[in-house]
């Protein structure tokens, strides 16, 4: 792990020396593009990584000052790479300068500490993303508006807000493929979080590519709010076991999101884009309004809602099945307290399975001898 004192230097370039020291040569990258921009020579290539590319400038006669938009083309891969370095290093600073001392103070066991470095990652991530999408959304008009999102297809033009939110967006799920490997990811969790981090790339980048930047923004925003409620409750959770109020919140806002997810995607690939005015595929204007793409969104949004949904019903049902278990132990205790003791005879008296008299005593009379 980068940025964290080392009792012991481990062999050059051996797999604990990588992942001890991923952040350091990261950030030595990173300032070597930045270094690029002071001399001439270099500068033209530095710039490509770091600012955002294929700018378009309009004057209107409406408007004095010319209006500036951004398209999206090759050049853009670079400028994901060079924000995917950053997202790499904030991942090590928030990792030990925040989560490796809560975790020092929590003392949780393997299992628990994978899962609240991994909550915790995704709540700063989740609340980032959160706030700054629902600030382009205050300023843009098709959130009261549905018919906006496939009004004046293809919207190929984005202002500077919208195109650097989608880049950094692609960035950070995919600075999470190598974080499997510098974090040490057990086998078991490999999987399950590789299968979300591919939906992720998948989806943004489908929307960023096909256009879709609009409807792509409207649902991230509102499944962020779900997701951070989600990793939230579950910090909260490991540090007190009691604390389970947000997942019952988390819960019913997650069957919204998902409705709310179909309900748009339905209306604007099967209704909205099929009466556009000019359906047709186009490269070079963007243009992907054709009923097979159509079809081919409509089936991933809806496969992916689905998976989603089988998850959390799995997820409610392991919660339902470790309640019902712990609830059987304490019915168990408290039959046994209601119960009155029952009075035993005294052991004592008994003598082989026979009832023993004292003072020779016994349970007949004795029968007098007639004389």
């Amino acid at each position: 792990m980068g940025l964290r004192k080392k009792n012991k230097s481990p062999p050059v370039l051996s797999h604990e020396f990588v992942i001890q020291n991923h952040a350091d040569a990261v950030s030595c990258l990173a300032l070597g593009l930045l270094l690029g921009l002071m001399f001439e020579v270099t500068a033209r290539y530095a710039i490509m990584f770091i600012t955002v590319q294929y700018n378009v400038t309009y004057t209107t006669d409406d408007r004095p000052e010319p209006v500036h938009f951004y398209e999206y083309g090759p050049k853009d891969m670079a400028t994901i790479f060079f924000y995917m370095l950053i997202a790499i290093i904030l991942h090590a600073v928030i990792q030990e300068y925040i989560l490796d001392k809560i975790n020092r103070r929590l003392h949780l066991s393997k299992t628990k500490h994978s899962k609240f470095n991994e909550s915790g990652q995704l709540a700063f991530f989740y609340l980032f993303s959160f706030v700054w999408g629902a600030s382009i959304l205050s300023a843009e008009e098709f959130t009261t508006n549905p018919t906006l999102l496939w009004k004046d297809y293809p919207n190929s033009r984005m202002f500077f807000q919208v195109k650097f939110f989608y880049i950094c967006q692609i960035a950070y799920w995919l600075h999470a493929l190598p974080e499997l490997y510098f974090q040490k990811i057990r086998k078991e969790d490999i999987p399950r979080q590789l299968y979300y981090v591919c939906l992720y790339i998948a989806h943004i980048s489908g929307a960023y590519i096909l256009n879709l930047q609009r409807l792509g923004l409207i649902l991230l925003v509102p499944h962020y709010l779900v997701e951070l409620i989600f990793h939230a409750s579950r910090l909260f959770y490991f540090s007190d076991e009691n604390k389970q109020k947000g997942f019952t919140l988390w819960a019913l806002l997650f069957v919204m999101a998902r409705l709310l997810t179909l309900t748009l995607s339905v209306l604007t690939f099967g209704f909205g884009l099929a009466r556009v005015e000019n359906p047709g595929f186009s490269i070079a204007e963007g243009n992907f309004n054709i009923l097979t793409i159509r079809i081919g969104c409509l089936a991933a949004i809806c496969l992916t809602q689905a998976w989603m949904m089988w998850k959390f019903i799995n997820f409610q049902l392991k919660k339902w099945r470790e309640h019902v278990q712990n609830q059987i132990p304490k019915k168990k205790a408290t039959n046994t307290k209601s119960k009155p003791a029952k009075k035993e005879p005294n052991r004592g008296n008994f003598a082989n399975g026979a009832v023993k008299f004292e003072e020779g005593t016994s349970p007949r009379k004795r029968k007098s001898k007639v004389l």
